[in-house]
């Protein structure tokens, strides 16, 4: 009995009744954090696949296998990797502000996405573990191969010729803009907005000259007027551009609800150019997006052949 009563016993039996605690306690747990593949020595485990599998099935993706999920997170592992090799790595502020991005385009703030995230079954990691990726790997095959993805002008306009295309799509226009945000803080209830926006929809309806109009706006109580912007009609998506282009110089768009608050845009000038017309936009992009995407391709097989990818 003497040998039961050892040190090295008491410690094995200690090892033995937490493995037992672990098993009927925390199984769940435990099969969660179970690491499925090791990337370079960084682990995926079943709970990033979990996570990650909501998350593209919360954007449409509602047959994705998880194979599919599982080369995915390995990709993105390589990439943020590669992206590093090269001092490449994306600051938190700035990935802050992609998520917040996400989330106002949702009609959201960043606290009411990462609740709709985890009621989901995801997470706010998992989202910004994509977007981490995506900035970080386009920065890096842009850098990269930036002479092979330049577009001569001449391409662009083989392009537009192969098109049939009237005049007025031939036109842009420069929008020169005040930005007025009816402030609402973080966190207040529904209601504040629909208040503020009441109150915005009642400057527009005065609001005929940019002069008189902001110097009007900024006497009022919790309104911002910022620096002014311009903006090409080229850059603008189709929605905004279709807003701009419907609204009168010296008059203001409609009100939009943003994480600040309520915001509208006084157009104060607005002049034809034939520089970068929509048109030309689209096709510049389209010939970049296909060009960046051979390039970014061939270089992720490369690196995906030379890494230690172990399954388990």
């Amino acid at each position: 009995m003497a040998q039961m009563t050892t040190p090295l016993f008491r410690q094995a039996l200690a090892t033995a009744a937490l493995a037992v605690a672990l098993t009927f306690a925390g199984g769940t747990i435990s099969h969660s954090q179970q690491v499925v593949a090791l990337v370079n020595g960084v682990p995926i485990t079943q709970l990033d696949i979990e996570q990650r599998t909501k998350l593209e099935q919360m954007g449409g993706q509602k047959t994705i296998t998880r194979q599919d999920v599982l080369n995915m997170l390995i990709d993105e592992i390589l990439e943020v990797r590669e992206a590093k090799k090269f001092e490449i790595e994306v600051p938190d502020s700035e990935m802050q502000r992609s998520y917040s991005g996400v989330a106002e385009r949702m009609g959201l703030d960043s606290q009411k996405l990462t609740e709709v995230l985890n009621h989901a079954g995801s997470s706010e990691g998992a989202l910004k573990g994509r977007l981490r990726a995506q900035m970080a790997w386009s920065a890096l095959v842009r850098g990269r191969f930036k002479a092979s993805l330049e577009i001569a002008d001449t391409d662009v306009e083989a392009q537009l010729h192969l098109h049939d295309s009237d005049d007025k799509k031939d036109v842009g226009y420069e929008y020169t803009m005040r930005p007025i945000v009816f402030i609402v803080p973080s966190g207040s209830p529904e209601s504040a907005f629909e208040t503020r926006k009441r109150e915005a929809d009642a400057l527009r309806a005065r609001f005929t000259d940019c002069n008189v109009g902001i110097t009007f706006a900024r006497a009022l109580n919790e309104v911002a007027v910022r620096d002014q912007v311009i903006k090409f009609s080229a850059d603008l998506p189709e929605k905004s551009r279709a807003i701009v282009d419907g609204t009168e110089v010296g008059h203001l768009t409609p009100p939009e609800t943003t994480s600040e608050g309520v915001q509208m845009f006084a157009v104060c000038n607005r002049r034809e150019t034939k520089n970068d017309t929509p048109e030309k936009k689209q096709i510049r992009d389209q010939i970049f997006e296909k060009k960046f995407g051979v390039k970014a391709k061939r270089y992720l097989q490369e690196i995906r052949s030379q890494a230690m990818i172990e399954y388990r």
